[in-house]
């Protein structure tokens, strides 16, 4: 598995809605959104993409689904498309959680257990609607498709290429036990210099 990489993840900061939640870890599904004026679709229109929506995004136990949906206006989330009612419809759904760029409201009322990651937060829906989903999307500067496989938690999101999945366990076991040198040596109490370059070398000698 490779070494350290300066893209494939979001980057940014990100607001935790309705509060930190326990990570999340799901294929991406994608859609974009307008909200600054209203779409030049019909309403009956409008109803079939947003019930098409929902049928792209469900998830289930063997293949959970995070949305990540791109805000596309000049001034992403003048309008809102998370909120109470999304939020509920979506953890009905089985979805894992959400990323947008857009904006976040209810806070107040939000389902509690369901993973917003949004880019504000804001009191209006405006005039927001879904443009299309299923396409390649950038969110807080993190490109994406369909069925990305991604991890996302308070501090935002990350890729995980699906060629690397079955050396994960192994590479965060690894990681942990070469962090583990200098945890333990700096949380001791006698920590100095010598400390410090003692589990330094210990750390290297993980490979």
């Amino acid at each position: 598995m490779g070494g350290r990489t300066s893209h494939g993840f979001t980057y940014g900061t990100v607001i935790a809605a309705p509060q930190p939640l326990p990570p999340m870890l799901g294929f991406v599904r994608t859609a974009r959104i307008k909200a600054t004026s209203p779409s030049k679709k019909s309403a009956q229109e409008l109803k079939k993409i947003r019930i098409d929506y929902y049928r792209y995004v469900v998830g289930d136990e063997n293949v959970p689904t995070i949305v990540v949906m791109q805000d596309l206006d000049e001034r992403p989330g003048t309008g809102s498309f998370w909120g109470e009612v999304n939020s509920a419809v979506h953890q009905g759904l089985k979805v894992s959680g959400v990323l947008t760029n857009g904006s976040v409201r209810d806070l107040g009322d939000l389902s509690p257990t369901f993973p917003i990651l949004a880019g504000s937060i804001g009191p209006s829906h405006a005039h927001v609607h879904v443009v299309d989903f299923g396409c390649p999307v950038e969110v807080i500067g993190m490109a994406v498709v369909h069925d990305t496989l991604i991890h996302a938690d308070q501090h935002g999101a990350v890729i995980i290429p699906l060629e690397y999945l079955k050396e994960l366990p192994e590479c965060i076991d690894r990681i942990q036990r070469k962090e583990a040198f200098l945890l333990t040596a700096a949380r001791s109490g006698t920590f100095d210099i010598a400390a410090l370059e003692q589990a330094m070398l210990n750390s290297e000698d993980i490979h």
